[in-house]
């Protein structure tokens, strides 16, 4: 018997919410919460018929730790799924700590002004975490989250130390539109935008933005372009797996896409200082979002596959080893089933079985942990279970 508050009503949101109320038997009820009500009543009128989860609505302004505390203290959940913006993580965690509630997000925060987003604002929240006596999951989507979790099932079950890892993202999907992005296009952007960067010898590597390209071909989704930019797990993984020299992360971009962001980039659209326009003062970035397709309007017209795994390279009992792990996702499969594309899906997935780990006590613990800290087994095959399953390959080509 599980209550679980989750906070946000978008693309993501959506997936979460559908795949708790598959899992009635951990999900009992669930409150679905966002700064626009209409949104969550809307997945209600939709679900609630077809679940034996008890699904409630409400009103909450995630910026707001007070609107937190109270909704948190009348509803009483045993975990606080926060699928809403990275910059609200940290009212979020407040409003945990002052309610001693469970804590799982998908994405590390990200102050609004800077566009840099890192772990050690969160990190700071562990003593406290500790002394409540609550958990904190952070970073469980797919990429962060899913490949923390094939990180420590690949030091756990194969290897001594990894010394080597490449995380690749593949989007093979098409929508038809000339620009558009798969996820919240504000965080999508900045993103892309910034400078790349990889761990080497401990030290953070700088590089221009899609400075670094590789090609590589995907199983079911074929040969692609991808480009390494900064992602968030590399800072963790730095130090959780054992013996790393380096860690990359690859994106795949269409040249469609590439040449698109470089004219709104040049013209200034892509900015996040803001600008005074007829008296009033916009973000041209945040203007950008509201003129663009919402993401969460994608899954109908969205055809093709994604393919996102981590190749490893280490040692194992003296020998030379390489191991690659990998889930391809379809995006019209996603659509038939939960009605979004396959990037929202592989995020909510992870968020929902990160929240069963947590109140099925098999990820219980006090402290604020990133996800490659648990118990990979459990993970992996609720992974299997829940729509999306994974694939070996020992003898993979590497990334040069």
């Amino acid at each position: 018997m599980s209550k679980a508050l989750i906070i946000g009503a978008g693309g993501v949101a959506g997936v979460v919410i559908h795949k708790c109320c598959q899992n009635s038997e951990v999900f009992t009820e669930i409150c679905i919460a966002s700064r626009t009500k209409s949104k969550c009543d809307k997945f209600k009128e939709e679900l609630q018929s077809k679940t034996a989860t008890k699904i409630t609505t409400a009103q909450v302004d995630a910026n707001n730790v007070n609107e937190l505390v109270k909704l948190i203290s009348e509803y009483k959940p045993d975990i606080v799924i926060n699928v809403a913006l990275p910059y609200q993580d940290l009212t979020i965690m407040d409003a945990c700590l002052a309610t001693k509630t469970d804590y799982l997000d998908t994405a590390n925060y990200e102050p609004e002004d800077t566009a840099k987003f890192e772990y050690k604002w969160q990190w700071a929240y562990k003593k406290r975490f500790e002394d409540a006596g609550i958990t904190a999951v952070l970073g469980c989507g797919f990429d962060p989250g899913v490949t923390g979790v094939f990180s420590a099932y690949a030091q756990k079950h194969y290897f001594d130390e990894i010394n080597y890892i490449d995380i690749l993202d593949c989007n093979g999907g098409d929508h038809g539109y000339p620009f558009a992005t798969n996820f919240n296009p504000e965080i999508n952007i900045r993103e892309v935008s910034a400078k790349g960067s990889y761990i080497e010898d401990g030290k953070w590597v700088e590089t221009e933005p899609m400075e670094i390209k590789r090609v590589y071909n995907f199983d079911k989704v074929g040969e692609k372009d991808m480009y390494l930019l900064h992602h968030e797990e590399l800072e963790s993984l730095a130090i959780n797996i054992k013996g790393i020299k380096r860690i990359r992360f690859f994106m795949t971009f269409g040249q469609s896409y590439l040449t698109h962001l470089k004219c709104l980039e040049n013209v200034g659209m892509t900015s996040i200082e803001p600008i005074m326009y007829e008296g009033k003062e916009i973000v041209p970035l945040q203007f950008l979002k509201a003129v663009l397709p919402d993401p969460a309007s994608l899954g109908p017209r969205t055809v093709g596959k994604t393919n996102i795994g981590c190749i490893f390279r280490g040692k194992k009992d003296g020998e030379d080893r390489n191991y690659y792990v990998y889930n391809v996702c379809d995006h019209q499969e996603c659509y038939k089933e939960v009605g979004s594309q396959a990037v929202s899906y592989t995020t909510g997935v992870p968020a929902m079985i990160g929240a069963m780990m947590v109140l099925t006590g098999k990820w219980k613990k006090p402290g604020v942990f990133n996800v490659e800290e648990f118990d990979p087994d459990p993970f992996m095959d609720a992974l299997n279970k829940w729509g999306l399953p994974w694939t070996e390959n020992f003898d993979p080509v590497l990334v040069d």
